[in-house]
Order: C-alpha cells, then sequence, then structure tokens
C-alpha cells in the first residue's frame, strides 16, 4: 500500500496597509520553504516550525519579519486553507501543505528591518480584485466583461442555484451589493472559470476572455479575498482602521482610508456625523495645512470606547 504524502503546516499572512486613498497589500515573489512560480505574487508566507515557535502568531510574525521586515500590529487568525491541490495538483507526491491564513494591518510608512526580501514590496489589493471597487462608481469591467460571461454560464444549467448566486452576489436585477462576501464573489468567478487560477489549476481549459485581475501563486488570491472581505466586516463592530492610521490624523484622512478599505464613496456630512455619535476620535487641539486649504483639525483615536462598549466600530 502506497504511503500518503507527508503534510506540512504552514503560515501565511495577508498584510494591510493603505496610502492616501490605496489600500495596499505586501506580496513578495519568493516566500521561503514553498516552490515558486515565477512571475506571480504571493502573500509573505512559510512552515511553522513546532520546535522555534511557541505559538503560530510567533512564528507568522518571524517569517514575515525576515522576508519583508514589515512590523505588523493587529494580528487575526483568519482560516486554515487545506484543499487537496492548493500546491500540487492530484497524484504528486510532493508533501500537502496546510495553511494557516492570517489577516495582519501595519502602515505603509513603517521602516523595513534589514533581513527583507528585496522583491517585497505594497501592491493596490485593487490590482487583484479590480470588481471590488465601488468608489467611483459600478466598475465598468462588471457589467462589460464579467456580468455577460457570468450570466451565460448561469443559464448553461436548468437549476437557478447559479443565477440565484449570481444576482445576490453581483449585485444584479435590483439586488443590493455586499462588499463583505469578496470571498464569495472570487469563490464564484474560480467555479466559472473566469480568473486565471481556474485554468490554471485545470478547473478550467480556456483562458479567460477578460483579465480579471491580477493571479497570484497557488491559491493566495482566495486568502487575501477572505482578508478583504473580514476586514470590510470588522470596521463595522471594532475600531481596527485606527490601526492603519497615524496617531494624529484629519477627518477627511480617515474617511479615504474606511473608503479605501470598503470600496464605497461614503457622504462626507454623513461620516462626520457617525463619528461624531460613536465618540471613536477626539480633537489633539493642533491643525495641518497638508490639506492645501484652510486649516484642518487633527484627531486621534479616544482608545478609552473599547472599554466603554463591546462593539465600537463604524456602521457604515
Amino acid at each position: 500500500m502506497t504511503a500518503p504524502p507527508p503534510v506540512e503546516l504552514g503560515l501565511t499572512a495577508a498584510i494591510v496597509a493603505v496610502t492616501g486613498d490605496r489600500p495596499l497589500i505586501l506580496t513578495t515573489r519568493g516566500p521561503a520553504g514553498e516552490p515558486t512560480r515565477p512571475g506571480e505574487a504571493a502573500l509573505p508566507s512559510g512552515p511553522f516550525d513546532a520546535l522555534k515557535h511557541r505559538t503560530l502568531e510567533i512564528g507568522l510574525r518571524g517569517w514575515v519579519a525576515e522576508q519583508t521586515g514589515a512590523p505588523l500590529g493587529y494580528v487575526e487568525q483568519l482560516y486554515t486553507f487545506g484543499d487537496r491541490g492548493r500546491l500540487a495538483q492530484a497524484g504528486d507526491r510532493e508533501p500537502h501543505v496546510v495553511s494557516v491564513g492570517y489577516l495582519a494591518l501595519t502602515r505603509a510608512s513603517a521602516e523595513r528591518g534589514g533581513r527583507a526580501d528585496p522583491l517585497a514590496g505594497f501592491r493596490g489589493w485593487y490590482d487583484f480584485f479590480p470588481w471590488e471597487d465601488f468608489r467611483a462608481g459600478r466598475p465598468a469591467l462588471l457589467d462589460q466583461a464579467m456580468l455577460p460571461s457570468l450570466t451565460a454560464w448561469a443559464e448553461a444549467t436548468k437549476g437557478v442555484g447559479r443565477r440565484e448566486r449570481l444576482r445576490f452576489l453581483f449585485g444584479v436585477e435590483g439586488a443590493p451589493f455586499d462588499e463583505e462576501r469578496t470571498l464569495e464573489r472570487y469563490e464564484l468567478l474560480y467555479e466559472a472559470g473566469l480568473v486565471e487560477e481556474a485554468r490554471r489549476d485545470r478547473r478550467s481549459g480556456a483562458r479567460p476572455a477578460a483579465s480579471l485581475g491580477e493571479a497570484m501563486r497557488f491559491d493566495h488570491r482566495r486568502i487575501l479575498a477572505t482578508a478583504m472581505g473580514r476586514l470590510r466586516a470588522k470596521l463595522k463592530y471594532r475600531p481596527v482602521i485606527f490601526e492603519l492610521m497615524p496617531a494624529a490624523f484629519t477627518l477627511t484622512a480617515l474617511q479615504r482610508t474606511v473608503e479605501a478599505i470598503s470600496g464605497r464613496h461614503l457622504h462626507k456630512q454623513n461620516f462626520r456625523r457617525l463619528v461624531e455619535s460613536t465618540e471613536l476620535v477626539e480633537p489633539t487641539g493642533d491643525t495641518t495645512h497638508a490639506t492645501g486649504g484652510r486649516p484642518a483639525a487633527l484627531y486621534r483615536f479616544r482608545r478609552e470606547v473599547v472599554a466603554e462598549r463591546p462593539a465600537p466600530g463604524l456602521r457604515v
């Protein structure tokens, strides 16, 4: 009887930062401990060493520091990704790698340490998910390239399941678009064979007719989609947005950061009323001229709010 291939435990991090109105994800093209796919971006990752790392998070922080030099603030475990074929095709005798995914937040301006991978750097996360950005209105890519192909795929079966999923996930036929369902939308595109990973993983024989975002190594775009959806949901009940902000900031900068993560345009006065009602921030007493117009008041996160109520967030 042939012995099954060994199983290894890996750690993978979706590390998010924001610069201006651009949400960023830290990527590398040469993760230690894994075979490479030249030309494809990857999330920082590496094996868990049970002798060296007392906890999974310690192991994660160690790999991130070694590969990217990025200091991490908030860290949260996402999900365990262990589908057969995620790193190799079925039948291969290579070790099967089960990866524990993490969401981590940092500031793009933070200095990187000396043991950093020179190929690591921040990329815009909408480079990988262009259909998720609704700040300037509904993306043309969605209606012109994606929906016709998805509709044809949905109508190729007699059941209503595909059509209902398409309507629910992509906001067609009057259904609202839920920004938190990033993973489900990517999974539907993968199932329909419309993303490059489906062809690469031999789930689809044809190359997608349109480029639906940049592919990532292995299942890292699926891990990133999971992180995006988690962070978008988390904004509404935890003050994690301030992990991406400097110590002092304007309300305009805060709004642009929330919009960047959520992919939605927010009404300025409604947003300011929301921030005031939640009492998440307080004025520093200082102003800045960096906005180019009238002096803008600077604010800081009011940390006491975490102890005052159980779910302090921005329910935008």
